[in-house]
């Protein structure tokens, strides 16, 4: 018979135990949409887990067949709905890197411009939401004060507050309203001015770093090995960002500072995700004075039916979330043959599979709202 006074209070010692599996999702306000975890727990803490993906599969890729080159961008921007300027932007490029279209240099500052301006309205979301799913709730509403004054500046010259259907192949729908250029850059001086606020709220805050210091470290050799990018990969010390390494657009011709961090850890994706709206806006201002510079039309008069010759090509751009990949295949014909997206959410949620594991519950939720991914992204 063991001797009580043997049994260590509060450690299980001299009890059997057995590993839980737990469900986390697929329908959970903890997993940013129908993302399911799989976990099995030792107590409190994670032995494994595993990511599985697949509930909200849209079939996108395959609509693209049946779709001309039109109508397939109206697919492309609802993917990340986060990130809709970006997205349908990535298809256009492919479409016209095929086709050998040059598109005018004043739509391709625009486009560089609105670029940026989405890029800020993404991590907006995430630096609000983030902070909200631990605990702190009071970051959210600075984060969509600025939001919406971005939102006013992209709903004016397109029509739209999340699906923006504003490029087209060879250009943009149209030239922006008079004023606009001026307009936007008020309201993005406007956003630069109370940012600080935000900053000064939650990024030194004792109890957010508590929970996000030292959590959820992704080392740069793992992160390269899973193919993550964006603020994901640049916080865990990879220095790559395809706007500077690869221009594309207006790009080329902007000094584009990257931001990087090394610790790797939730905190410092937070932070790369917070400098980067600092850098986004200097971009997109840099941009707009570039446009009140440059006349000319803002698209190419193309034929009614739009045909991209036999062939294939592969156009990528840094979205907002990391790296974002376009592979289009023609035949000739008006819709395309193939279109294979690769998106940053998809390749950056693989990691939470080391991640997760040796944390405690309460930190599960750290991590995963630090990876900012959409699940449209994951399952497009």
């Amino acid at each position: 018979m063991t001797d009580l006074r043997e049994v260590t209070v509060g450690t299980g010692a001299g009890l059997d135990t057995a590993d839980m599996v737990l469900n986390i999702g697929p329908q959970h306000p903890s997993t940013h949409g129908v993302l399911r975890l799989k976990l099995v727990l030792d107590g409190e803490r994670v032995v494994s887990c595993e990511p599985i993906v697949g509930y909200m599969h849209r079939g996108a890729e395959k609509l693209f067949e049946v779709r001309d080159y039109r109508q397939i961008i109206v697919l492309a921007n609802r993917h990340d709905w986060l990130s809709a300027f970006a997205n349908e932007l990535g298809v256009v490029l492919a479409v016209e890197r095929l086709m050998g279209l040059e598109v005018p240099e004043r739509a391709i500052w625009l486009r560089t411009a609105l670029a940026e301006l989405n890029r800020v309205l993404n991590h907006l979301m995430f630096l609000g939401s983030y902070p909200l799913e631990i605990g702190a709730i009071t970051p959210v509403f600075y984060a969509f004060r600025e939001r919406e004054t971005l939102q006013a500046v992209m709903e004016e010259v397109s029509g739209g507050r999340m699906h923006y259907m504003f490029n087209r192949i060879g250009g943009l729908k149209e030239e922006v309203p008079a004023g606009w250029t001026r307009r936007a850059r008020e309201a993005i001086g406007q956003v630069r001015r109370r940012l600080p606020d935000l900053d000064n709220l939650i990024r030194r805050n004792e109890i957010f770093l508590a929970r996000t210091v030292g959590v959820g470290v992704l080392p740069a050799a793992d992160a390269a090995a899973y193919g993550a990018s964006g603020p994901v990969a640049r916080a865990s010390g990879l220095d790559f960002d395809l706007r500077r390494d690869e221009p594309y657009l207006a790009y080329g011709e902007l000094d584009v500072p990257v931001v990087t961090r090394t610790a790797g850890d939730c905190h410092a994706r937070f932070e790369v995700l917070l400098d980067q709206v600092f850098v986004s806006l200097d971009l997109a201002e840099q941009c707009l004075l570039r446009v009140d510079a440059v006349t000319g039309p803002v698209n190419v008069r193309l034929p009614k039916v739009v045909k991209a010759p036999e062939g294939h090509t592969y156009a990528w751009t840094e979205n907002p979330l990391g790296v974002n990949g376009y592979y289009l295949v023609s035949r000739g014909e008006k819709t395309p043959w193939r279109m294979k997206l690769r998106t940053a959410s998809y390749a950056n949620v693989q990691a939470l599979s080391t991640l997760i594991p040796g944390c405690l519950v309460p930190d599960l939720i750290a991590i995963l709202g630090s990876m900012f991914f959409v699940v449209g992204d994951i399952d497009k």
